[in-house]
């Protein structure tokens, strides 16, 4: 599984004109299934991301984790996170899981997030054409993949 995190003061996501999700502080969670993806490849982002160290302390070090902050994920299923560009100039999706297993592992990570932990976890919806409204708190950025 591959994951891009960003970390934000708000972030919302909206489907056909309306707000299906959103969060105020805390991370919005792009992630992408790839073939052949396990539930151990979702175990490890389900405690790795609430853990990772990096909001700012009183000093402003990347110290505390989004589960020390309180803050909220909004999670989001994108495909794209699986495209190859190395080849021509369209990018080929022979990577990412097929849709059903996809939503799936999609679903469980959603679930396994709110069932291990206190926060406040809100989604788009998998399949849709959404528009992502956030503020990147730093910005802050970073690359999850389960496999590396």
């Amino acid at each position: 599984m591959k994951s891009v995190i960003q970390r934000v003061t708000r972030a919302s996501v909206e489907v056909d004109g309306k707000i299906v999700g959103q969060v105020r502080a805390g991370l919005v969670v792009l992630l992408g299934v790839a073939k052949g993806d396990t539930e151990t490849d979702l175990a490890y982002l389900v405690e790795k991301i609430p853990a990772l160290r990096i909001f700012s302390d009183e000093a402003g070090k990347m110290n505390r984790s989004l589960a020390e902050i309180g803050g909220g994920v909004l999670a989001i299923s994108q495909f794209t996170l699986l495209g190859d560009t190395r080849k021509g100039r369209r990018p080929g999706f022979d990577q990412a899981a097929d849709p059903a297993t996809a939503q799936r592992l999609y679903e469980q990570f959603i679930e396994q997030l709110r069932q291990t932990t206190d926060l406040t976890v809100e989604t788009g919806i998998f399949g849709a054409h959404m528009k992502i409204d956030l503020v990147n708190d730093g910005p802050v950025t970073f690359v999850l993949d389960s496999r590396n």
